[in-house]
């Protein structure tokens, strides 16, 4: 009975250092200090790291002009110095999700976005949105590797 007991426990212990390994504690990334929103711009989770959407805005916080193309390039930089102030970077990234105010600028979108992974394409979905952030007519967040 003794014998069967230590080795219920030895099984226990090993159960729970394996549950602990398996469930990688969540950063919360703050590159640009304290977030002014109740979001944070990037999340790791073992070698993950999962962005907020990023819209198309210069260093003042207002929407960039002349539409999908430079609003497209502008969240396309966005998202490099996110990735890149919390030690990633655009070859790493594995998915994206774009979200547009019309499904209309899919192709105009496409022409900004594509150069930015000229090797490795990460997977994607995209969707149309009855309204974005400020007015903005692109979303996208990603996920890349880290680490």
């Amino acid at each position: 009975m003794r014998t069967s007991s230590i080795i219920a426990a030895a099984v226990l212990v090993v159960s729970v250092a394996a549950c602990r390994t398996a469930s990688p504690r969540a950063e919360y990334l703050t590159p640009y200090g304290q977030p002014t929103r109740p979001f944070s711009p990037a999340v790791r989770v073992g070698n993950m790291l999962y962005l907020s959407g990023q819209i198309g805005t210069g260093a003042d916080g207002k929407l960039v002009e002349g539409g999908i193309g430079p609003e497209t390039r502008q969240t396309m930089e966005n998202i490099r110095d996110v990735l890149n102030r919390t030690g990633s970077s655009m070859d790493r990234v594995v998915k994206c999700t774009v979200m547009l105010a019309d499904m209309r600028e899919w192709d105009a979108m496409n022409v900004v976005y594509a150069p930015y992974f000229p090797v490795h394409k990460p997977a994607r979905s995209a969707l149309g949105a009855s309204g974005l952030a400020l007015n903005a007519r692109v979303e996208i967040e990603c996920w890349a590797v880290v680490g």
